[in-house]
């Protein structure tokens, strides 16, 4: 059975992704997650997040991703559930990624390797399989691990903040009512003072009174 493998590429790696499809093509079944024409104003997360989804969802069973750099790429890459990308620059790193962490993004930087290069670090990449041992599956667990965790806060804060906004409205704030309330106020200190000032003249008469 043939592998099938997503590549992807911004405007950065468009070159380099279409000569990798040219020389991978008889061996492993590509599917081209584009770009499909050079564009100088594209943006890596677009092609990331087709790649990635392949990948997370079985559809192919590797994907390979370029940009300038690899960087852009690879830390996009990561953000999908499932996906575990790296760039890798040596052959090493292509290879042993995939048989200790089981690496299944490989991102490359095509300003900064050429094209033999970066034949070389697929075909490691492609080549090589999980190894399945202990160590290794219990490492990779811990990894997925945090992977869960972190989809879970973010789950639980989403859900926080959907909570809030169903939250109970506040009643409307009744302007005429709270006037009326005030008016009444307002008399409720006027017949206080009335009846204080009323209380003083009663007060002086009966001392003048009292004076006679």
């Amino acid at each position: 059975m043939r592998l099938r493998v997503a590549i992807g590429a911004d405007h950065g790696g468009f070159e380099l992704k279409e000569e990798l499809i040219r020389r991978l093509g008889e061996n492993v079944t590509i599917v081209d997650m584009g770009a499909h024409e050079f564009d100088a104003s594209d943006d890596y997360p677009d092609y990331v997040l087709a790649v990635g989804r392949a990948v997370a969802t079985g559809e192919v069973d590797k994907g390979i991703m370029l940009c300038g750099s690899g960087v852009g790429a690879c830390v996009a890459s990561n953000k999908i559930r499932g996906v575990r990308a790296a760039v890798c620059h040596d052959t090493y790193s292509a290879h042993q990624g995939v048989e200790h962490d089981d690496l299944n993004v490989l991102c490359l930087g095509a300003r900064v390797i050429g094209i033999e290069v970066a034949t070389e670090l697929t075909v490691a990449f492609l080549m090589a399989r999980f190894s399945g041992e202990e160590r290794h599956l219990r490492r990779l667990e811990k990894v997925t691990a945090i992977e869960e965790a972190m989809f879970a806060i973010r789950r639980d804060v989403d859900a926080g903040q959907d909570a809030a906004d169903g939250s109970e409205e506040l009643e409307p704030f009744d302007i005429s009512s709270e006037e009326e309330d005030l008016e009444e106020d307002e008399e409720d200190e006027s017949e206080q003072e009335n009846v204080e000032e009323d209380g003083e003249d009663e007060s002086e008469q009966e001392e003048k009174e009292q004076g006679q």
